[in-house]
């Protein structure tokens, strides 16, 4: 395993503020995918009062290699999960909040009624919070799409995660194409920003990701993040590269020259990382 870079280390955090993002998480028996994913930002983003909120419980049912979420038997959906959430928002005083999830295809609509159900109960406490969803394929389905679109979210996520080549060995139980058409449909039937990120270091080239880019050009899809893939453990999949951050900047440059509005390529940029920031710039 390659060592890690010193720009991709980060220190351990820990303050009053820390300490009571994560009491309020506990005390309404909330997820949080910083948790879960184990995101190398965590503790930035709780020192800022920010967090991801994971619904639907802590097993997927989907076995993506790179990922840390346990791929097992899901939980029964919880009733008052979204009432909770919409408590913890009030508690953390925020105004901008990331709800995303493990894949539910056990589900009949993939969770998306649970989705707009949170959305809804946000909302109705404080109807100036601006949402961002990151939601699994829902299998492609678009009744579940459109579920969720009409519970009005202010970005519609949907992580492609990396270059077509990749999905055998990174997500099989995804489909590169599905993942593009269901980006598509949200902005062909909809005005709600939408929103992909990918990994690098998994052993694309240059010339995949630009042909990726292109892909998202053509669909008009308004923001697109792009960060280094750390495995989480030896059992999942190896880096192959580490992206130094000049690299980044070459690839921004080549996201925007192609017709991309809104870009945060970082070695640690992440899906849900600075996502306000992202969506005010």
């Amino acid at each position: 395993m390659q060592r890690l870079p010193d720009y991709l280390r980060r220190g351990i955090i820990q303050t009053d503020t820390t300490k009571n993002v994560r009491h309020i998480l506990r005390n309404n028996c909330l997820n949080t995918v910083c948790e879960a994913a184990r995101c190398p930002n965590k503790a930035e983003c709780y020192t800022k009062n920010t967090a991801a909120f994971l619904i639907m419980g802590n097993n997927c049912t989907r076995n993506c290699r790179f990922c840390n979420i346990t791929c097992s038997k899901p939980e029964p959906l919880n009733p008052f999960e979204p009432e909770h959430i919409a408590k913890a928002v009030v508690e953390l005083k925020l105004k901008y909040v990331v709800i995303t999830s493990v894949t539910r295809d056990d589900l009949q609509d993939g969770g998306a009624s649970h989705f707009a159900e949170v959305i809804r109960a946000v909302k109705s406490l404080d109807n100036g919070v601006k949402i961002e969803v990151l939601t699994p394929d829902f299998q492609g389905r678009s009744s579940s799409v459109d579920t969720v679109i009409e519970a009005k979210p202010d970005v519609f996520n949907h992580n492609i995660e990396t270059v077509p080549s990749l999905y055998k060995i990174a997500r099989p139980q995804a489909v590169y194409q599905r993942s593009l058409d269901f980006l598509d449909y949200i902005k062909k039937n909809s005005k709600i920003l939408t929103k992909t990120g990918l990994m690098v270091g998994l052993g694309e080239t240059k010339e995949e990701l630009t042909e990726t880019f292109k892909h998202l050009a053509g669909i008009k899809c308004d923001i697109v993040t792009l960060g280094q893939y750390i495995a989480p453990s030896k059992e999942h999949l190896p880096v192959v590269k580490y992206y130094k951050p000049e690299e980044y900047v070459e690839l921004e440059n080549i996201a925007k020259n192609l017709g991309i509005k809104y870009t945060f390529f970082s070695p640690l940029a992440r899906s849900s990382y600075k996502a306000q920031e992202v969506f005010l710039n």
